[in-house]
């Protein structure tokens, strides 16, 4: 039986992160600093990663409870073998599934992914310079080759193409004005992110942030924007066109604008831990009960008692103590 479910302060259970690996071939500074993750690092065995049946087996569980959304994420997600076949998997299941990628295996995998039923893909690239794109990602892997994923999930009509980028005080912030110029009129919505601090690895300090308000600022002085509506009160970006139709952009403003009291999202690892916040210290193991013979009611259950006691508003208490508390890495559960 159907029933919508509520955490203690009456946000509903409608999306659902699952993050498919905890591998990732970028060493993204804000996310997995090569220092922290390099080749001494221990990554999840491929023996631990929920199977594909069993991914299957959380989303179908979470169904009855008003779910709407689920967005595959990582690490890197298609660096998980036969990604498409989950695709597939949930959007027999009549949900809008998402992607979030770093883009640089797009090309040869866009094509299978749309096929499998996929309906958006969001695509992390902070900066078009080269130099700049190589500091951030901390990777050989070129510009090109993410513009040509996105080209390609284009093509196979996986549109519109989001564009994510974290910005970086110092960093990358010559990159915004050239971000919105290159997609504008290309249908690829580009939304800036306001660096957070997730996970404890990334060095993170409030004076690294530039608040989307100084971003907007400074765009409004270069393209006529108007602002977009919010198409649910879910919706974590702040929308705004170009004035003559040419394009989108937005903005994420977690860390000076938080939105907390609208989170609808649950996250799943690949290893069966599901977690009810991006700054969360922990989460709950539900792998046991996943793997059991148990039934889906019962995972049901389970997965409702979480929600029903979820009571996280990091971002709306984020304070010197709270900032000092371990997390989770974003690597673990995605973003």
């Amino acid at each position: 039986m159907s029933q919508t479910v509520l955490d203690v302060f009456d946000r509903p259970l409608k999306d659902l992160r699952i993050s498919v690996t905890d591998r990732c071939n970028f060493r993204c500074r804000y996310c997995m600093p090569r220092e922290r993750f390099g080749e001494s690092h221990t990554f999840l065995p491929r023996r631990a990663l929920l199977s594909f049946e069993e991914i299957e087996k959380v989303v179908h569980s979470c169904l009855p409870l008003g779910l709407e959304k689920v967005r595959i994420t990582g690490g890197e997600p298609l660096l998980r073998p036969g990604i498409a076949d989950l695709v597939r998997r949930l959007s027999a299941l009549n949900l809008e599934v998402a992607l979030t990628t770093n883009g640089s295996l797009l090309r040869n995998q866009a094509e299978d992914l749309r096929e499998a039923g996929l309906s958006r893909v969001t695509v992390s690239l902070d900066a078009l310079d080269p130099k700049i794109h190589s500091e951030m990602t901390d990777s050989t892997i070129s510009v090109e080759e993410v513009l040509d994923g996105i080209d390609a999930a284009q093509e196979v009509g996986l549109s519109p193409v989001k564009v994510n980028c974290v910005v970086q005080r110092g960093v990358n912030e010559s990159e915004i004005e050239k971000l919105v110029t290159h997609f504008r009129g290309t249908d690829v919505i580009v939304r800036f992110i306001e660096y957070m601090d997730v996970g404890r690895t990334n060095g993170w300090q409030l004076g690294q942030i530039v608040p989307s308000e100084k971003i907007l600022s400074h765009l409004n002085s270069i393209f006529d924007l108007v602002p977009l509506e919010s198409v649910s009160s879910s919706d974590v970006a702040v929308r705004l066109a170009h004035s003559d139709g040419s394009g989108e952009i937005g903005f994420i403003s977690s860390v000076t604008q938080p939105f907390c009291e609208n989170c609808s999202r649950i996250r799943l690892s690949a290893d069966g831990l599901l977690v009810t916040c991006l700054f969360a210290t922990g989460g709950h193991d539900i792998r046991t009960l996943i793997q059991s013979k148990s039934s889906e009611d019962e995972l049901n259950e389970a997965i409702a008692a979480i929600w029903q006691r979820r009571d996280d508003r990091y971002s709306e208490n984020r304070s010197t103590e709270t900032v000092a508390l371990p997390r989770i890495e974003m690597s673990y559960i995605g973003g």
